[in-house]
Order: C-alpha cells, then sequence, then structure tokens
C-alpha cells in the first residue's frame, strides 16, 4: 500500500522540509519524493521512523488515519474529556492555551503584536523557563525557518480558539506591512499557572514585547538554539545550557 499522500499532509501540517524528512530516514530527496509521489514504497523500518517523527502511533500510521488526543479538562461539568484535533502529545494544551490568552490580554492590543512576534514570544517563555528551572512550561515543539523559531502547536491551537470564541483573528497593517493579528475574548483561567509561572512569563513580555517582527526575528537568530539546529527541524531545549551571555537567563554563579 502506498502512503505517499498521507506522508506529505502530516509533513505539510508540521510544516517541515522534504529535505529534513529524507534525512532522518537515511535516503536522498529525490528518493523521498518519489515516496511522496506514490512511486516508491516505504519499509517497515521507515514507516516506524516517520510515526516517531510525527508523533503517531504506527498502528495509526499504516492504517493512515488521524489519531484523536484525549485531554480531560477539570470543571464541574459531568463531561471528564473532549477529543481534540490536535497531534501534539505529552504538551500541556491547556496550560498552553492559558499563557495564549494571558499574553493576548497583556500585549495583544500592541501594535506590533502579530502572528510572528507571537511565535517568538512563545519561544522565549518555553525555552527561558527550560534553562531557569529545567522543567517545562508547556513544552512546545520549535522548529527552524527563515523567520526564526516555529511552534508547530500554534497554528492549530489559534483555529480551535478560534471556533470556540476564545479569541478572533483580525487583520491589520503595521506601517506599510500586512499583519495577522488576534485579540482575547475571554480572560485567562488564572489557576492553571502558578506564580512563579506569570512572573516568568510577565518578565519575558517586559524584555521582548515591544520588538517588531523584524527586530524580535534577528533577535531570535543569534540565540544558540535557533543557531545550533538544521532548517526545518526542531530546536533542543537542551541547547539552551549553551547559550551566551546575551540570551541566558540563568545565574550560575549561585549555583557554584
Amino acid at each position: 500500500m502506498m502512503y505517499g499522500k498521507f506522508i506529505r499532509l502530516q509533513r505539510m501540517k508540521r510544516k517541515m522540509t522534504q529535505g529534513y524528512l529524507a534525512s532522518e530516514l537515511g535516503i536522498s530527496r529525490p528518493t523521498y519524493i518519489l515516496i511522496e509521489r506514490g512511486e516508491r514504497e516505504i519499509t517497515i523500518s521507515e514507516a516506524k521512523k516517520l510515526a516517531a517523527i510525527f508523533d503517531i502511533t504506527i498502528e495509526d500510521f499504516l492504517a493512515t488515519t488521524e489519531p484523536k488526543r484525549s485531554v480531560t479538562f477539570e470543571k464541574k461539568s459531568e463531561k471528564k474529556s473532549e477529543d481534540l484535533n490536535i497531534r501534539v502529545t505529552e504538551k500541556n494544551l491547556i496550560k498552553f492555551k492559558q499563557v495564549l490568552l494571558y499574553v493576548l490580554n497583556k500585549v495583544g492590543g500592541k501594535p506590533n503584536v502579530g502572528e510572528t512576534v507571537l511565535h517568538k514570544l512563545l519561544y522565549f517563555m518555553d525555552f527561558d523557563y527550560y534553562e531557569k528551572y529545567e522543567e517545562n512550561l508547556m513544552g512546545a515543539t520549535y522548529i527552524k525557518n527563515f523567520h526564526g523559531p516555529t511552534s508547530i502547536e500554534l497554528g492549530p491551537i489559534l483555529k480551535e480558539m478560534q471556533e470556540e470564541g476564545d479569541l478572533e483573528a483580525v487583520k491589520s497593517q503595521y506601517f506599510k506591512y500586512p499583519q495577522k493579528k488576534y485579540l482575547p475574548r475571554k480572560r485567562p483561567n488564572l489557576d492553571i499557572l502558578s506564580a512563579r509561572e506569570i512572573e516568568h512569563i510577565d518578565d519575558v513580555l517586559a524584555r521582548l514585547s515591544d520588538k517588531n517582527a523584524s527586530e524580535i526575528e534577528k533577535f531570535s537568530h543569534e540565540d544558540i538554539p535557533w543557531k545550533s539546529a538544521q532548517d526545518g527541524r526542531p530546536l533542543s531545549y537542551e541547547s539552551v545550557f549553551y547559550r551566551d551571555e546575551r540570551y541566558s537567563v540563568r545565574n550560575y554563579d549561585d549555583e557554584l
């Protein structure tokens, strides 16, 4: 059975390049293209690798089906869980949404804060928190592309939150450039976030939320996680411990 169309769909959803997947499979890009075209079968070992990269089970991969993720919401309602059409597992999606609402309530109205700036603010929140505490804030996955670190979760979550009425998308213009902004329609549930997490988010916003898209892109390009990653590949959280003084947010002297 051919899996070309399914593989191509999963790759595009995650904004991965053909070259990246070819490298992960240990084949050339032209050979990989044959797979997407349905002109070459994949081996079982290649199928297992792709399933792992796409973060789905091998059973779902072989059946070419999108898995449904069950996430428990702590509400007083009798309904204990809902299915989310998001591929991410082992990520705190509930916290991601509340962080997003918190950020948009704080700085979403700033003229410079469009979708590009939003990606970078979330990146620094996640990676700075990991450097400080060696724990995940949201634990989102960020890939390296031309515009800097980009969260592969943000797009699907924004779409879902629009459908649920949590926020709305607005097309605007920042100077002469078109811009897509997101404005909150709800307040965040701060019970989801600890005092330490809120303090951390506020610190990142105070440092970076006044930067425009070009400025924050350029700033992110000099950070070690982005510099050390390959194009189209996820950034390593562990690389934050190799940051230079300009980007490091942890006081290592206190640990000596």
